[in-house]
């Protein structure tokens, strides 16, 4: 297949595009107002807001009949009312076709923020073989990854770890994605430390950016 375009957005949103086919993953509270407008498919990794954002769903899937969900179950109970038939629910080691996007889903738990908090579910997702966003979380999928969307920066994560994370999972090349409490200080910080110590051609791009990958 030929090669997709992403489009990174603000914090954990981007899109991905091919042949006139447009994917969203995660248009969360952080994401631009129209993060998923447009979209053909729309994937969610979990329910915290700054990746899950109701109205912003709701819009793309009443904007275009065709256009349907695919999330974890405590996400697909809040839409699937509205919007019968196309709203998914899937899991780790589930693979399906959406908008003509192939996608496995890797993953079961959000990282753990802190041990009084409980933990909720979290999915990540593959696609087409090549780009694996996994979430809040740092899931190692069971195959080669070309593009890792790197969370780099959360409340539940160090430097070391997504370092670690980077090195363990091994990617041609790594984007950052949950980004948007990165402040400009601690850009460049994140940035040496991830480029020299990660193994692999790792970035830093700007809301708004397009890369073929």
């Amino acid at each position: 297949m030929g090669r997709m375009e992403l489009i990174k957005k603000t914090h954990a949103c981007v899109r991905l595009e091919h042949e006139g086919r447009v994917l969203v993953i995660d248009p969360g509270a952080f994401s631009e107002q129209d993060a998923a407008a447009g979209a053909d498919a729309l994937l969610v990794t979990h329910e915290h807001p700054d990746h899950f954002d109701a109205a912003k769903l709701s819009a793309a899937l009443e904007a275009n009949p065709a256009t349907e969900l695919w999330t974890l179950r405590s996400v697909a109970e809040q839409l699937s009312a509205a919007f019968p038939g196309r709203v998914h629910t899937v899991g780790h080691g589930d693979a399906f076709e959406a908008a003509g996007f192939d996608i496995e889903v890797h993953g079961e738990l959000h990282a753990v923020i802190h041990p009084d908090i409980p933990r909720i579910t979290n999915i990540g997702f593959f696609v087409d073989g090549a780009v694996f966003h996994p979430g809040d979380a740092l899931t190692v999928p069971d195959r080669p990854v070309e593009t890792l969307l790197l969370p780099v920066m959360a409340p539940w994560s160090k430097l070391s770890e997504v370092v670690d994370y980077v090195r363990e999972v091994a990617p041609q090349r790594a984007y950052d994605v949950h980004d948007a409490l990165l402040t400009d200080l601690a850009t460049p910080v994140y940035e040496g430390q991830i480029g020299a110590l990660g193994g692999t051609d790792h970035h830093r791009v700007k809301p708004g950016t397009r890369l073929t990958v």
